[in-house]
């Protein structure tokens, strides 16, 4: 009898063992950044009118509305953009390739939390990059305002965390003093560009929303180290929401990571993206604007 017991416990811890190891789920998100607002970006440039300076600030949100889908085990995940079929003669293709790359974009954004590692596929001005280096580590200030999302309760975290001088959305819209200082600055020579009105801040302010009722310490982009799924991550100009959880779905996802492109670390990677923009920078300052017709159109 007291075999029988042994081997009928034996069974099932295999089975919680097994069913731990094999444990995966998916997660779909919605992220939303607010399209910076383009005044001050005719200055230089008289041939943006007012009703192109409108289409493009729309064109802008639209690229940058995306959906995500984020698979994942208890140790590592995949990260990547949901793959959209365009509509036929849709523009602005050449200005949704740029303003992907500098908004952090990649094709598959794999993490491993045992090893603490990611790695993420990228292209950027037709090259394409492996950028392999240690995850971030966020010193998160757990709260206990809860909400719901999605049926699950999730709880509150705030991290600070250093801006990438690389992703096009940590820019901020400049304070009016501080505009007004760069104004007495200003030689007659100098024309108005869209980046005078924008500042890259040191560092920004993370607010998310995890559920421990999913325990594993994932969660969208580079985002982790949370004691539960992370579910909403909001840093004041960017928010990434789950709308859609399965969990241990029959179908299995192989979580690997991706090999294509020049292996760089992530410091060598902006450096790259910093010095080709302001190499893009220089050369419409050159056409009298920081937005030339010609990119607008493609």
């Amino acid at each position: 009898m007291k075999k029988t017991l042994f081997y009928l416990l034996s069974i099932v811890a295999f089975g919680q063992v097994q069913a731990q190891k094999d444990f995966q789920g998916m997660a779909v998100y919605e992220s939303k950044t607010q399209a910076p607002k383009l005044e001050g970006m005719r200055g230089g440039n008289r041939d943006i009118t007012p009703e192109m300076q409108k289409s493009i600030e729309e064109r802008m949100k639209q690229i940058l509305e995306k959906t995500f889908i984020l698979n994942f085990d208890k140790s590592a995940s995949i990260y990547k953009e949901e793959e959209k079929l365009e509509n036929p003669g849709q523009q602005g293709g050449g200005m949704r390739i740029m303003m992907n790359s500098m908004m952090g974009g990649g094709g598959t954004f794999y993490k491993d939390v045992k090893a603490k590692k990611y790695i993420v596929d990228k292209e950027f001005m037709g090259k394409e990059f492996l950028v392999v280096d240690s995850l971030p580590k966020l010193n998160w200030k757990l709260e206990q305002e809860t909400k719901q999302i999605g049926g699950y309760t999730c709880y509150k975290a705030t991290a600070v965390r250093e801006a990438s001088k690389a992703d096009f959305r940590n820019f901020r819209p400049k304070k009016e003093e501080d505009k007004k200082e760069d104004a007495k600055k200003e030689t007659s020579e100098k024309t108005t560009n869209f980046e005078d009105n924008f500042e890259m801040p040191k560092e920004i302010t993370v607010t998310a929303w995890y559920s421990p009722e999913i325990p594993v310490n994932q969660g969208p982009e580079n985002y982790w180290g949370l004691p539960g799924l992370i579910l909403e991550v909001n840093d004041g100009k960017t928010v990434i929401l789950c709308s859609k959880i399965v969990l241990n779905a029959k179908e299995k996802v192989a979580i690997k990571a991706p090999t294509n492109g020049k292996e760089v670390t992530q410091k060598e990677y902006e450096e790259i993206v910093i010095k080709k923009m302001e190499e893009f920078r220089e050369m419409n300052r050159g056409r009298g604007g920081n937005m030339g017709p010609t990119m607008i159109r493609r």
